[in-house]
């Protein structure tokens, strides 16, 4: 039995960074309070200016670009390319991360999650008509960067995805359909515990 949750843009609370620079809306997590003991995490981030990212340390990130002209990071004194728009980016969460924005603020969308508590797969699809994926996973994502994609699992309409809405589905991890429809992007996010 899969079990469903709507996780709408205008309700996800909004939390502090770890180093205090900004703030994050938390769009969902597997567990743990505050920014401890979680397994995996779901935010976005607006970021203003140039500077360092908080360090999560055990953890491996993937970010992305959500909206403005895109960023660069250092990491670890390793430059990235230039990050833009749907272009995801994974790295250790526990570098020493420096972020230079490329022309102004952007807002960010960022995976968080313990490897050595999940295997994690994401992928952004770009939605024009219908598309129908299949996956076993027991914790799948499905995060809009535009509205206007409905989504069906296990035959039943489950939601309609407005620019930043979420469906959280949880299973017991055997294989499942999921068709897509109408026009957009979406990020999807597969979780499997270890």
């Amino acid at each position: 039995m899969t079990q469903s949750r709507l996780l709408r843009a205008a309700e996800y609370p909004r939390m502090p960074w770890k180093n205090g620079a900004g703030s994050t809306q938390e769009i969902a997590r597997d567990a743990g309070d505050g920014l401890d003991g979680f397994g995996w995490r779901l935010s976005i981030a607006d970021v203003g200016e140039s500077g360092g990212f908080s360090a999560f340390t055990g953890y491996q990130r993937v970010i992305t670009v959500l909206e403005g002209a895109g960023m660069r990071l250092d990491v670890d004194g390793r430059r990235s390319r230039d990050l833009t728009s749907l272009d995801a980016f994974a790295f250790d969460g526990g570098s020493a991360v420096q972020c230079e924005l490329i022309d102004g603020p952007i807002r960010d969308f960022n995976l968080i999650y313990s490897p050595k508590r999940y295997a994690a797969r994401l992928q952004w699809l770009r939605v024009a008509g219908e598309a129908e994926f299949f996956s076993s996973a027991s914790t799948l994502l499905l995060f809009a960067a535009e509205g206007g994609v409905s989504l069906a699992h296990e035959g039943q309409v489950s939601a309609v995805l407005g620019r930043h809405d979420c469906l959280h589905l949880e299973s017991a991890g055997a294989l499942a359909g999921v068709k897509l429809s109408g026009a957009g992007a979406v990020c999807l996010i597969e979780l499997t515990p270890r």
